[in-house]
Formats: structure tokens, sequence, C-alpha cells
């Protein structure tokens, strides 16, 4: 790879994750990459590590090396926990990264142990120094720079910033402390050149420190977007990051359509009076070798001495089976236990069961209404024996090999309903006792869906509301929630192609509806925001800042998981689901008020219906809740689940 004079790496790269700025979709950017023969390429994106694995993954399957990176927001010299702004010189307000509360480095990882002190330090930002952005300090960086290679970064960087402000002796302590820090060999003086004035004032500096300080240079291309033609797409995204339109003299915008995948040629012809800034793109690629690892990182169980989880699981059945059938344990159920417990057991899963049933136990406990069980996992008599459900799978037919299958060995799921008002005690529980280190929501992404990109396209455009109105309500409607997508749209080979022809005729026939179009094939389902998954919860048998990277939630101070689900599980992280049902809760108001109305104490969980016919009859009967009018509904609902095979309505 290296010394080769025809070759490229792109070190400073933003995708989709650098979510509203930046415009590459990882996927079509990847087949670039490969398409110009690019031996690697690397993921940069603002403050996060959301698309570590999503790159790392494609990147592989592809056939090219994947560099994990970032560029991190760094304190301007102050502690991560210091939330002013600094005043560097007068009259830098506008020429100052962040307005003085933070710059810009970039940050590759060399190696997985230097990819993990990256998640650290992209952790560690947001938890302790969020301040306008995830912040990183000097003593921070210090802590966690083993394995990691860094540059001085784009024209945001604090070393670019003091030249720009004059202070040349400034300039060469910051690439000093930080050359300190990494180690001469892993600290590296990034050009660019986008033909914009602000990077031409000080590239002259910028190579003479470089000289006196003996440190290598390194170019890279501010990588935005994928194609040159999507300098459009990635003008109109910018707009509706900021609200504004493209039609707009004082909108935010690059100063520039230089922002993509150069080739190689490009790349060095920019750079033919600094061969040696391109060739060690190639050292830098050579030098980084990355993976991610699948491990058992199910949370662990605390047993009582002398036991260990399996065993322990062994006599929690054992005892759940004797409180579920006090008149003796027919044949069959005995061998149905016996089979699942050696399933659970070789699978390598009684940790998962007891964790559980104990948080289950510990909400019933707390008057906290649980449901009786949901999906699959009804069709196991463990989880019946251990309370984790509520129906006996034999009784009515349900097969355990739909939630646990020994010959396709996946994570059981269990998804467990509580009073949508008490989840969130049930999740702090969790939270305590297997350590706030160890347990996080799971972040979402939002994207930017085919109706939206069309509205998003003519508000930029400046176009009518009536115009991206026109296209949306000429759009097929939606299927089981989702759209038909703009590319299918013109896809004859598409399923659903055929039912899109208002819309083809719209975009064929009227020129504002063809730009609108044209425009919107650039913005669609690219991410929007991040969010928090509704119900989902990871959880971890090691604190997850040495598995992932984490972050803060500023409104609550929540932990959330930088990676999305997929990839969570993917890495051996327990994913449980709490759900907040309000049909739950409008059922516990409900009984309450049979309690109050009536003096009859309802337990749902051992209420026998077929033998009980009275209290049927109460329940079925909306109208006989006295203040609380149910309608039948919602105890409908519980009686369906608790009489699944004879309840009618």
């Amino acid at each position: 790879m290296a010394g080769n004079s025809d070759s490229f790496v792109h070190l400073h790269v933003h995708t989709e994750y650098s979510m509203l700025d930046g415009a590459a979709r990882v996927k079509p950017l990847i087949d670039a990459a490969v398409g110009s023969g690019m031996p690697a390429i690397a993921i940069t994106d603002h403050g996060n590590m959301f698309g570590a694995y999503d790159f790392w993954k494609t990147a592989t399957g592809a056939g090219i090396k994947p560099i994990i990176g970032t560029e991190a927001y760094i304190t301007p010299g102050t502690h991560r926990g210091d939330k002013t702004r600094v005043r560097w010189a007068e009259g830098e307000a506008d020429d100052v990264s962040g307005g003085g509360s933070y710059t810009h480095m970039t940050l590759l990882s060399e190696s997985t142990a230097g990819m993990h002190n990256l998640f650290r330090l992209s952790s560690l930002s947001s938890i302790e120094g969020f301040y306008f952005k995830p912040r990183m300090d000097r003593e921070l960086l210090s802590r966690y720079a083993e394995g990691l290679i860094a540059t001085t970064g784009c024209v945001g960087g604090e070393v670019q910033t003091r030249l720009r402000l004059g202070q040349y002796d400034e300039a060469k302590k910051a690439a000093s402390d930080f050359r300190d820090i990494f180690g001469k060999e892993n600290f590296f003086v990034e050009i660019m050149d986008h033909g914009i004035e602000i990077e031409r004032r000080t590239m002259t500096q910028l190579i003479q420190l470089a000289r006196e300080l003996d440190l290598p240079l390194v170019a890279t291309n501010d990588l935005h977007y994928t194609h040159a033609h999507d300098a459009t797409a990635h003008a109109a995204l910018l707009c509706v990051q900021s609200a504004s339109r493209l039609d707009d003299p004082k909108r935010f915008k690059f100063e520039s359509d230089e922002f993509y995948l150069k080739s190689a040629a490009e790349m060095r012809n920019i750079f033919r009076d600094y061969p040696e800034a391109c060739d060690n793109t190639l050292l830098i690629a050579e030098r980084c070798e990355t993976t991610f690892e699948h491990r058992d990182l199910l949370p662990r169980f605390p047993v009582p001495e002398g036991e260990t989880e399996a065993s322990w699981f062994e006599k929690e059945v054992a005892a759940g089976m004797k409180r579920r059938f006090p008149g003796g344990i027919s044949a069959e159920h005995q061998a149905q236990a016996d089979y699942e417990v050696d399933v659970i057991k070789n699978m390598g899963f009684p940790g998962y069961f007891l964790v559980v049933a104990d948080f289950i136990s510990w909400a019933r406990a707390q008057g906290i209404r649980v449901g009786p069980g949901r999906g699959s996992a009804a069709g196991s008599l463990a989880s019946y024996a251990m309370g984790i459900t509520e129906l006996d799978p034999l009784k009515y037919g349900l097969y355990f090999e739909r939630f646990l299958n020994p010959d396709r060995v996946s994570l059981p799921d269990v998804d467990v309903d509580f009073d949508d008002r008490r989840r969130g005690e049930v999740i702090r529980y969790v939270t305590e006792k297997y350590g706030d280190d160890r347990v996080a929501q799971i972040v979402t992404y939002g994207t930017i869906k085919a109706k939206q990109s069309l509205k998003d396209s003519a508000r930029v455009l400046g176009m009518p509301y009536s115009v991206g109105e026109r296209l949306t309500k000429a759009m097929p409607p939606s299927v089981m929630g989702k759209d038909i997508t703009l590319s299918e749209i013109f896809d004859p080979q598409a399923e659903r192609y055929k039912e899109a022809s208002d819309f083809r005729t719209l975009v064929e026939t009227d020129s504002e509806c063809k730009t609108v179009y044209e425009t919107a094939k650039g913005l669609e389902n690219l991410k929007r925001q991040w969010g928090v998954h509704a119900a989902g919860v990871i959880m971890s048998a090691e604190p997850l800042i040495d598995v992932i990277p984490i972050m803060k939630r500023e409104d609550d101070g929540a932990i959330i998981t930088q990676f999305d689900q997929p990839p969570c599980e993917n890495l051996g992280l327990l994913k449980m689901d709490f759900l907040g049902l309000r049909n739950l809760t409008v059922i516990e108001d409900a009984l309450a008020n049979i309690k109050s109305n009536r003096g009859v104490v309802v337990e749902p969980e051992t209420l026998d219906l077929d033998a009980d016919p009275a209290t049927y009859e109460l329940l079925s009967r909306g109208d006989t809740l006295g203040v609380f009018q149910l309608d039948g509904g919602p105890m409908r609902s519980l009686l369906r689940q608790l009489k699944p095979t004879s309840f009618e309505d």
C-alpha cells in the first residue's frame, strides 16, 4: 500500500451520521471508494461514533479497509468541565470555531485497543464535557491517547485558528502539546485545499510549523458528500439544518463545491508540491487495523454462594413448577420443563432468565402491574414456572421452539409490559442492581422519509407550499406504515410502481415538481436526528464505556448508547424491552375502582374465570364499574389474555 504514487486514502470523511451536515450515505460512499480503487477509507463524523460499526461492517464486506475515527471537539485550552467561552484575541468572534467554546481535531484508531480508547473519549466528552458540543480536553486526550493517530484537523483546529489570528508562537505551542500527548510519530499536520480563502491564509505557515517541529504532513479532503453532483443536495441539507432557503445569501453554506470523494489523481494534483502528504495517507492506512468482535456480555445474575447461574436457574425452575402445579406435576409438564432447562443451559442463557424473572418479581412486589406475557416467550414452560409469563403453554398448545431453537442460536427476547406510569421504576431498579455504568437506553436514528424530503425540498427551494402538498398527495398511500421510496416510484420493477402513475405524471409535466423531486432524492433517507428507543434497554456484564460509545442526554442526564440496537446485540450486549402499556394502567385503575365501589378485590393473576362466573360477569361489563367507565375495552383485553380460548365478545 505504502509508496504507491497512484493511490490515496481519504482520512477526513463525514457520513450521514454527521446529521444534517454529512450527505454521504455509508454504502454508496464505500462503493465509490472501492470503485476508485482505494485500499481504505476513514469515517470521522462530528463529535460522535454513531456510524462506526455500520461503517466497519459495510467496508469489511466490500473488501476495503475501514479506519474508525472521529472529528473531535476539543476545549480551547480549558478543562472539559469549564463551561465558558475563551476570547483568544480582539475581534475574533467570527473567525473562531464554536465562538471560543471548542476547536476541532481529527482522531483515528490505529488498533482495536485504540478504537476502544476512542469510544471512551467520545463517551466522556458527552458525559463530562458537553458545552454546545461534546468536548475533550488535553487531560482526557493524554489518558486515552494510546493506539490513536491525531492530526491538527480542519481550519477549525486550534493550531489553524491561532495562525489565522496571527498567533504563530501560540499555534506552535499547541502543536507541541499535541505532539507530546500522542507521540511524534502519531501526530500529523493536516493540510486541505478546497479552493477557499480561509484555508490558503494559513497553508504556508502551517507547513512552516510542521518543518520546525519535524512533524509529518497529511493531505485530506473534508468530505461531506460522495460525488461532485451531490453538492446541491448537500446545500439543501444545510438549509434543512438552519431552516433557511437556497436563495438566502446569508444562509449557512460551504464556500465551494469541492467536498466530495476525489480520486487519487485529483488529490495528488492538488498537493503536487507536497507528495509526501498524500503518501502519508497510505502509511496511516497501512498502520490502522481495527475489528469488532462478538463477546459474551450478558449481565451476571448474583447467585448464592456455591451456585452457578446454571445450577440456580435449574433450582428456580423446579421450585416454580411446584408453585404452579401444587396438586402435582404431570409427566408431560415435567418432561417439557426438563427439556427446556437442558436447551437453555446448553445455549448459555440461564443468566438471562434469572435476570428477567428477578425484575418482574421485584415489580410485582412493588405493586407494579405486569402483563401476562406476549410473543413467543409465552411458549416457554420455564418462563411460566419462573413467573416471567402467566400462561401455561401446554394448556394452549404453544411451542417453545418459536422462542428458543437449539438449531438456530440467537438471544431469547422477552418483551415485558408494565403499567406505563411506573415503567421507569423498573428501569431504575435494574440500573441500580447491575450498575449504572452497565445499563443504558438505546439510541435511534430518525431519517428523512420520502414525503418529508419532498416538503423540505419545496421549502428550501422557495417553492409555494402547495407544490410539496401536490407531490405528497400524489404518492401512493402508506402500507403498514411504510411509504414507497422515491426511487421505487420510477422503477418499473418495483412492486408498487403502477400505483405511482399520478406522481410520475406530475414530475414529468410540471417543472417545479420535477425540481423538487430531483432535490428530494438527495435528501431521502439521510439521518435527520437521534432519539431514544421507546422501550429498549441495553445491559452488560462489563462497563458499557469499555464496550461501545455512550452519551448523556442533556435534558435529564439519561445515558444512551451511541450504537443502535443491531450493533449492540451483534457485539453480545443484552437488549431488554421494558414496555409501558396503557391498558395495564387502565386495568389497575379499574381494579382499584372495583374495590372502592363494590368491595371486591380482584387479582387477575390468580383469577379462575371458569370457576367464578360472577366475577367474570362483573369484569366483562364496563357499565358496572361506577365512577370509572371502561366501556368494556381494556378489561376485555385483559380477559382475552387470561382466558384466550374461551372468551367471546
